[in-house]
């Protein structure tokens, strides 16, 4: 980073809304999930203080990690960066060692003892880490367009995403939410957007292959295409969701009311959890969680489109994708709009290494938030306030400034 950059960029006080609403979602989902104890502790036979004392364990890992995150630098996520996939892809292959789970039939969780890990949450850490630090070398050195040492490797990446975690771990939603992650990010970068089609198409193709080449998977397609075919089946769990969201009408159930917890809808405590809210608190309740989720997206794309350093800016958008495609794609399930995927809902369902790795990610956007540009003007070109390399990366963050202030951006 040239010498102008780094007084533009020095530290300051980050941004506290980030905290605020991801406390606030993790306090929503406390309190939803010590409601519904009574109702999972009565069907799955174990004391009605055993899915909060979880939840309470897993919230307060996911502060120490986002406490850890948000301390470190972005020179040491970037050094990191091939440590994490080296760590990814042994637990990647642990976990093929492990027994299937007896209700997914997958490899996806690393067990032991009373705890387990699901792998794929490290791989999006891990992934997000390397493509920032990637594309930040490419950008640098003016090959992002380059489709040998640019295009090809991103497809190799994909590639090997796809065979692990939708073929080996059975989770084509994690690497749903991957491969999202990713093509934003190059595209972010400055890939031409010609090439970001090349990948989407080609990451299309396989994704039909992967669900074409699958029975359950199927049945899942057809049960989002027909969804009341088969209630009582394949559909069981699209259509309770749709029940619970109904019965929540206008203003919902309450806290202390509600079914659907009792066995009926499975997953309530994770990945049904939204359909379990709207029904306590309705659809302006709905409206409002919503919110607080977009609000937060709204918070981490204006530390993006502030922070001046290519690697920290792109580690900052991977994590508003990561967030923004995993709450979109939960949420549309639950509505019906999408196909159900095992996909957890950001900051609220249960799920520990999830949680973890969520808050974590948000660590990095909280230590980045520190290190945004504010300045009366944006830099002169002409008086070489600021050199670098590829004009790309910063045509797609430009914006128009306010009357107050503007933010400063790398430019060519």
């Amino acid at each position: 980073m040239s010498p102008a950059l780094t007084s533009l960029s020095r530290r300051h006080k980050p941004d506290y809304w980030l905290v605020i609403l991801a406390a606030s979602l993790m306090s929503l989902g406390l309190v939803v999930v010590y409601s519904i104890s009574p109702g999972l502790a009565a069907t799955q036979h174990v004391s009605q203080g055993y899915f909060i004392t979880k939840q309470l364990i897993d919230v307060a890992l996911g502060v120490g990690a986002f406490i850890f995150a948000m301390q470190m630098p972005a020179k040491w996520w970037r050094q990191s960066a091939k440590p994490l996939l080296v760590v990814a892809a042994v637990a990647s292959l642990l976990v093929l060692l492990m027994p299937l789970d007896a209700v997914y039939q997958a490899h996806r969780w690393l067990r032991l003892g009373g705890f387990s890990f699901q792998v794929a949450e490290l791989i999006k850490l891990a992934l997000l880490v390397f493509t920032a630090g990637f594309l930040t070398k490419r950008w640098s050195q003016g090959k992002l367009a380059d489709s040998r040492l640019t295009l090809y490797p991103l497809l190799a990446i994909l590639a090997v995403v796809g065979v692990v975690v939708a073929k080996f771990q059975s989770d084509l939603g994690s690497a749903g939410v991957m491969v999202v992650m990713l093509g934003i990010m190059a595209y972010v970068a400055g890939i031409p957007l010609k090439r970001v089609l090349q990948l989407a198409v080609i990451v299309g193709a396989l994704f039909v292959l992967a669900i074409a080449s699958s029975g359950y998977r199927r049945e899942r397609l057809n049960t989002f295409f027909h969804p009341g075919s088969d209630c009582q089946a394949s559909g069981y769990q699209a259509c309770q969701a749709i029940i619970a969201v109904g019965s929540g009408g206008l203003v919902g159930q309450g806290l202390g009311s509600g079914v659907q917890a009792y066995g009926y809808l499975p997953q309530a405590s994770n990945d049904s959890i939204f359909a379990i809210m709207a029904e306590k608190f309705g659809f302006i309740g709905s409206l409002a969680i919503v919110a607080l989720y977009w609000a937060l997206i709204a918070r981490i794309k204006k530390v993006a489109e502030r922070t001046i350093d290519p690697f920290m800016r792109l580690l900052t958008i991977g994590v508003l994708a990561w967030f923004s495609t995993q709450m979109i794609i939960n949420v549309g399930a639950m509505l019906g709009l999408l196909p159900l995927k095992g996909i957890t809902l950001p900051f609220i369902s249960q799920g520990g290494t999830s949680l973890i790795f969520l808050t974590a990610a948000l660590g990095i956007v909280f230590h980045v938030s520190r290190y945004t540009s504010y300045s009366p003007r944006e830099p002169s070109l002409d008086n070489n306030e600021i050199d670098t390399p590829n004009h790309s990366f910063d045509r797609r963050w430009q914006r128009r400034p306010s009357d107050s202030y503007s933010v400063a951006r790398p430019r060519p």
